[in-house]
């Protein structure tokens, strides 16, 4: 994913939109509810769970890991 494609993912999150996408050959899962949002690995539904978009991506890890450390080896 490029930085251009990570930005345009942060802002369909802000609207509702909803992804899958893959990381080291792990499938995972951007979703929302009404006042949550969660990022989630498919195997074994670990889930983390955010008040907003913003905390998602400011504060959601994968494997120790930001989001926006690791945005360019997102495959989606």
């Amino acid at each position: 994913m490029t930085l251009k494609e990570f930005i345009e993912f942060q802002e369909g999150m802000a609207i509702g939109e909803e992804y899958s996408f893959s990381y080291q050959k792990e499938e995972y899962w951007i979703s929302q509810n009404p006042g949550a949002y969660y990022l989630t690995r498919v195997r074994g539904s670990y889930t983390q769970e955010f008040e907003t978009s913003e905390a998602l991506f400011k504060d959601g890890t994968i494997e120790g890991r930001l989001l926006s450390e690791i945005y360019m080896d997102i495959e989606w």
